[in-house]
């Protein structure tokens, strides 16, 4: 398996549930009614969780990137 692939694996579900947070938040807002949480908490959860996965995503690429660089030839 590939350095980094894990937690690029790991980031994409992760931004595919922050998705969901913010759509539910929308359909909360819409609906005018509360399920758990405000229609502002369903929002703020999802780009949390957006944010660490873009830094999970991040550091996956750079994982990859260096063990990439570490195993070419130097000339």
């Amino acid at each position: 398996m590939e350095p980094g692939l894990k937690r690029t694996t790991i980031a994409r579900f992760a931004a595919g549930v922050a998705s969901l947070c913010g759509a539910i938040g929308l359909l909360t807002a819409l609906t005018s009614e509360m399920w758990l949480l405000t229609p502002h908490g369903w929002g703020t959860g999802g780009i949390l969780l957006l944010l660490i996965a873009l830094f999970v995503l991040v550091d996956g690429a750079v994982s990859f990137e260096k063990t990439r660089s570490s195993t070419l030839p130097i000339h």
